[in-house]
């Protein structure tokens, strides 16, 4: 042993301090020690050897170590230090040059002379060291931004960050293949603890037998927020995940005309009738901007009314609000170049059901031997026996054949066999493992929820767009559902009013009551890369205050979240419409809230384009207060560039604002926003803003060059037909304009096309600034120019 502990000094891998053996790994970004005497593990900084992660204690007791190097599959060459315990387990501590977490999986050895069953395991603990005091930090995980010893538990993933710099640990399940990876922050002796917890239901580990546990990684970051967005992109990696694209469209649960809020008994499906007329209207006056899929919701199956939902569905609902089926429905929708989608159930039956009187064998059942029935969610099926298998590989392909390429399945939790305990965010006990084993008893909880997502897929084919729903149902489903799912509903639904987008109060800060933020906020970093989140329909239906609309369809399309609609769409005003129209399709670049760790509700979000010739940026301001205040924040930190001029210009007031360096201030009236994009100053004309969607020019403009030799400003825009299209243009310096507009055109094909550019007059108070329209009459792309003169006048303008 001590040949090899030598040959490990040379190698640098191995310290000797005193008595004590430190085993020591190390990549670009980490360097990871191993003190053997004290059989606790450390983290630090590579680049200042600073430690963040104190006092690591692994479960159980270990008795040897060693340094050896290693290659995964997803991640490449890497080092470990592998700890042997004293009962046959092994725990590794990984680094990987490309990877900026340390990872920590133990393989977990059954060493008794009988079959183990673990409902729960805690594999490790852990102090963070940020330099400052817990009362400072602030946590942020699935029940939102917390003081680190208020935190109830967070699934997934937590986060420890100090807000005035964001420097931060993050710490999340990397894989949740058999269990439900949860963490715990405390505060002792003065430090704050994680705590890392498995939830299993039942793991069985047979005598002598190993089960290799769940992947925890650990990292710290300048700014935790793009530790949270790195941590995505490993899960991602894990998964292999490869996302459908992402699409806009409508949800007839809510609508006023044959959904949910029809007073005249809508079933939140619609019907035959109606569906119709919706699509006919969707597909002329939204598919041009972007609108792509048409979803019926829950009240078009067939069946007994039990607990919730009614449950059948291969009859197609003959005598419900598709008479004919729902194949012709499907059709029906996909010939005005819409896409089908439709609500199930997937996981779960009534058991009264007489369909089911002679299948009772395919329920799970309660540890009292009654079927596993929850409260709106059904009787849970076992989804590990072959007849419910086939059965449900079955009707996935059955409603695929109807036509339907767009899957909406709610009650995901029913698969693990757990309860509803809706709505969760932060961790609650929900009693998993409370059944009778299933019929093959060494599957787990989340194991058998993932299987079943896996049947669905496999009875669909690859390229049915999966809508998983809901995670606030139980929270088990959403680390089930990664790299399984295309979008995944994060909240609980919303309905329409106001105070339905603010929904959950949260105590903070010595116990002063503060509305909290929209779940979409605090798992952001999720979005795009794991799934689509989906925080459910935003409405601009006139019920709702005009602000109101403009505000919540902002946050969607800003964010760059799953665009859903749930309003009667022929009957909205032109003005609400134009609203819809503005806010798709998604913008597909980096998105992400300014004032995550400063505020439980966010109210600054800063959307950049780098993909182009020039940088675009747009500000989403949210007031969600009942009064109006100054929304603002230093540029730099902001994500901007603290030392540029930036102009400035407000989306839905069509206007310019004033322009900024070093830092922001803008005041956003009460319960209302301003989507500001703002470009820096150049010393020549720039286009600043556009009229075709709120990001202003991140969805449609392309090319854009200055060319200091000719005076030209040039780019290609891509317009919708009818829709006149404007452009937002300045060139201040230092307050004076000495840019005078010389010319415009659009190229000769598009002229030859009737297409054409025309400058509109500006408006007082818009000196300095230049309005362009483009009208055409088809939709596609339009090369423009403006030719400029650079006069030393003052006098001179656009």
């Amino acid at each position: 042993m001590k040949y090899w502990i030598i040959i490990l000094i040379l190698m640098g891998c191995v310290s000797i301090d005193s008595k004590a053996v430190v085993y020591n790994i190390k990549n670009e970004k980490l360097f990871v020690g191993y003190d053997d005497t004290s059989q606790t593990f450390f983290a630090a900084e590579a680049a200042t050897g600073t430690r963040f992660l104190v006092n690591g204690k692994l479960e159980g007791m270990t008795k040897g170590a060693k340094v050896d190097t290693l290659r995964d599959p997803v991640f490449g060459e890497g080092t470990e230090i592998v700890l042997t315990q004293a009962d046959g387990s092994t725990v590794s501590l990984e680094l990987y040059q490309e990877l900026p977490f340390l990872l920590i999986t133990k393989e977990l050895h059954n060493s008794a002379g009988v079959m183990v069953d673990f409902q729960k395991y805690v594999p490790v603990t852990f102090g963070l060291d940020l330099g400052k005091s817990p009362d400072e930090l602030r946590t942020m995980g699935t029940a939102g931004l917390t003081l680190p010893d208020k935190h109830p538990g967070s699934y997934l993933f937590l986060t420890l960050a100090d807000p005035a710099t964001r420097h931060g640990v993050v710490a999340g399940w990397l894989t949740e293949d058999r269990g439900s990876g949860v963490l715990f922050s405390s505060v002792k002796d003065g430090q704050v603890e994680f705590k890392a917890q498995i939830d299993y239901g039942h793991l069985h580990i047979p005598a002598g037998k190993s089960e290799k546990l769940e992947t925890l990684a650990v990292g710290v970051f300048d700014d935790a927020r793009l530790g949270e967005e790195s941590y995505a992109d490993a899960i991602k990696e894990q998964y292999h995940i490869k996302l459908h694209p992402q699409v806009a469209g409508y949800c007839t649960w809510y609508s006023e005309v044959g959904g949910l809020t029809d007073k005249a008994g809508g079933a939140g499906c619609s019907n035959e009738k109606d569906i119709t007329t919706l699509a006919e209207f969707a597909a002329k006056e939204l598919m041009p901007y972007g609108f792509s899929f048409v979803q019926i919701d829950d009240g078009w199956q067939d069946g007994g009314n039990f607990n919730g939902p009614k449950r059948g569905f291969s009859k197609a609902a003959p005598k419900g609000a598709y008479p004919h089926g729902m194949k012709p429905v499907a059709e029906n929708i996909k010939s005005n170049g819409l896409t089908a989608g439709i609500w199930f159930l997937p996981f779960a039956r009534n058991h009264q059901d007489p369909e089911y009187k002679d299948r009772q064998d395919w329920f799970m059942k309660r540890l009292d031997g009654k079927p596993y029935e929850t409260v709106w969610g059904g009787t849970s099926l076992d989804l590990t026996r072959p007849q419910v298998r086939a059965y449900l590989a079955d009707l996935a392909k059955t409603i695929h054949d109807w036509g339907y390429d767009y899957f909406k399945m709610d009650g995901l939790w029913t698969g693990s066999v757990t309860e509803q305990i809706y709505v969760n965010d932060g961790y609650k006990d929900d009693d998993i493992g409370n059944y009778r084993p299933f019929y093959d008893p060494m599957k787990t909880s989340i194991e058998v929820l993932r299987d079943g997502l896996k049947i669905l897929r496999q009875g669909a084919g690859p390229d049915v767009f999966f809508s998983g729903c809901c995670a606030s149902q139980n929270m088990r489903s959403l680390g089930a559902s990664i790299g399984l799912v295309d979008s995944m509903r994060i909240g609980p639904d919303n309905g329409f009013g106001w105070q339905d987008y603010r929904n959950e109060v949260m105590h903070f800060e010595g116990g002063g009551i503060i509305t909290g933020p929209i779940r979409g906020n605090r798992l952001y970093f999720l979005n795009g890369r794991v799934w689509w989140n989906d925080p459910d329909p935003s409405y601009v239906r006139p019920a709702v205050k005009l602000n109101h609309a403009q505000l919540l369809a902002s946050w969607v399309a800003v964010s760059g979240m799953f665009n859903l609609n749930s309003d009667w769409l022929p009957g909205l005003p032109p003005e609400r419409l134009d609203i819809l129209r503005r806010c798709m399709p998604s913008h597909r670049v980096t998105a992400r809230p300014v004032d995550y760790f400063d505020s439980v509700m966010p109210g600054i979000w800063l959307v950049t384009d780098t993909n182009q010739p020039v940088r675009r940026d747009v500000l989403g301001l949210y007031n969600w207060d009942s009064k109006s205040k100054l929304i603002g924040y230093d540029a730099a930190k902001a994500g901007l560039d603290g030392g540029k001029s930036y102009y400035s210009f407000d989306f839905w007031s069509k206007s310019p604002l004033p322009s900024f360096k070093g830092s922001f201030q803008f005041e956003v009236p009460a319960e209302s926003c301003r989507v500001v994009a703002v470009r820096a100053a150049e010393g020549h004309p720039v286009l600043v803003s556009t009229s075709r969607h709120v990001t202003q020019g991140m969805v449609d403009v392309l090319g854009e060059n200055w060319n200091p030799a000719s005076g030209t400003l040039s780019g290609i825009s891509e317009v919708v037909g009818n829709d006149p299209y404007e452009l937002r243009i300045t060139g201040l310096i230092e307050g004076v304009n000495r840019w005078k507009l010389i010319s415009v055109s659009v190229s000769p094909e598009m002229a030859a096309k009737g297409i054409f550019i025309e400058p509109l007059t500006s408006s007082p108070g818009e000196e300095g600034w230049l309005r362009m329209r483009i009208n055409s009459k088809e939709s596609g792309l339009v090369a423009w120019t403006l030719k400029f003169e650079n006069s030393p006048s003052a006098q001179a303008r656009f």
